[in-house]
């Protein structure tokens, strides 16, 4: 069964998420020591990367043949996890010629993600925080829908274990991967 809606596209009347302060506390914090599972395979700790990483974390990833939860497009910053993926995807080779290694995550289980990574040719690994490990050292903005619960869109960049760069609310998610491209553009490593 398909869809009704273009997974790929965002709707022109999405409402636009503001800055709750939810955020606020990260600049500059250390990145909590939590082995996340790759999607391929790896278990990834964050804590213990060199260099620049950019961390794209996303309420989750819609499939063509799966309906959206209840209310999806009327929650603030909730809708766009699928083009947010694909312009990371597109700006890959650019923000690695900046310095930085890319990872999305999300709370969904490893599988989800592996299917959504080869589905849409993602040239880096998704993480997931299914247990909410990250999310809750961290103290990550989320929400509930449908009995899941969700991290709010929002972007990390990690230097030598430490929270260097936040962006929050991320709006429009489809352009966000050019955002971080500029910033990095702006204060070279």
């Amino acid at each position: 069964m398909a869809r009704g809606d273009n997974i790929h596209e965002l709707p022109a009347d999405l409402p636009v998420p503001v800055d709750d302060g939810a955020c606020d506390h990260l600049a500059g914090a250390a990145v909590p020591s939590v082995r996340l599972e790759s999607t391929a395979g790896r278990m990834i700790d964050l804590s213990a990367l060199s260099g620049r990483t950019v961390v794209y974390c996303y309420p989750r990833t819609g499939r063509p043949d799966v309906e959206l939860p209840t209310g999806w497009n009327a929650i603030p910053g909730a809708r766009g996890c699928t083009p947010e993926s694909c312009g990371f995807r597109d700006h890959f080779q650019e923000l690695q010629s900046l310095g930085a290694d890319v990872f999305g995550l999300s709370t969904q289980e490893s599988d989800y993600q592996r299917e959504a990574a080869k589905r849409l040719h993602l040239p880096f690994e998704l993480l997931s925080d299914a247990e909410l490990g990250f999310a809750r050292v961290l103290r990550l903005p989320t929400f509930h829908v449908d009995g899941m619960t969700l991290i709010k869109r929002l972007t990390l960049v990690l230097r030598g274990g430490r929270i260097e760069k936040v962006f929050y609310p991320v709006f429009p998610p489809d352009k966000h991967a050019e955002e971080v491209a500029a910033w990095l553009t702006v204060n070279p490593r």
